[in-house]
């Protein structure tokens, strides 16, 4: 409330560490639970625009004063999943564009979606400073930080990206990566059309 109804430099400041200390509170409450996602899930019919539209609103902070540029576009499609960890999942992805934005370079996130014959993918890329080819293969690995995640201020903890996949997974849902080094990366949500969910 002090923050809020103190508006300052210094404020804005504190407000967005305390966002950071929310997402580090919200990514260890998703870890202790992610092993037992059948007893906290809804699987129902949401819409790509209101989930990509609550994670923005939910890093609105970060992105108004880091000046990063978001196009949305072509999301007016249904899927079947888990309103609240779909929105998770979409907040770590941003948080990671964010985190491995170009100093040099305004970042820029375009999030879209197509649909396809058997599925609708959600697009999620950035002109980032990108990954390492080699290390592609594993940032979905727990505890992974790569070349990115030790450089200075970075503060990786290669938790966001595991808890992605892990919940993917556990939502019947593919999560595929792309990245060049000094580019940027695309992250693709894979949603199949079929309500099924299969919760091990």
């Amino acid at each position: 409330m002090i923050v809020e109804n103190n508006k300052n430099e210094v404020t804005k400041s504190i407000d967005e560490e305390l966002d950071k200390v929310e997402n580090y509170i919200e990514q260890a409450l998703y870890y202790a639970r992610s092993n037992t996602v059948e007893k906290d899930y809804y699987i129902k019919k949401v819409n790509l625009k209101d989930i990509v539209n609550e994670s923005i609103k939910k890093n609105k902070n970060v992105l108004i004063h880091e000046r990063i540029s978001v196009n949305v576009h072509d999301l007016d499609l249904e899927v079947n999943t888990d309103n609240k960890w779909i929105i998770f999942i979409l907040n770590q992805i941003i948080q990671n564009s964010i985190k491995y934005k170009k100093q040099d370079k305004n970042l820029e996130i375009e999030i879209y979606a197509k649909q396809g014959k058997e599925n609708v993918i959600l697009y999620i890329k950035d002109n980032g400073i990108g990954i390492k080819k080699g290390e592609i293969t594993r940032v979905f690995e727990k505890g992974f930080t790569g070349t990115n995640g030790r450089l200075i201020g970075k503060k990786s903890t290669g938790i966001g990206l595991y808890l992605c996949k892990n919940l993917c997974n556990k939502l019947g849902i593919a999560i595929e990566l792309n990245s060049v080094q000094d580019e940027g990366t695309e992250i693709r949500l894979v949603f199949p059309k079929s309500s099924y969910i299969d919760i091990k």
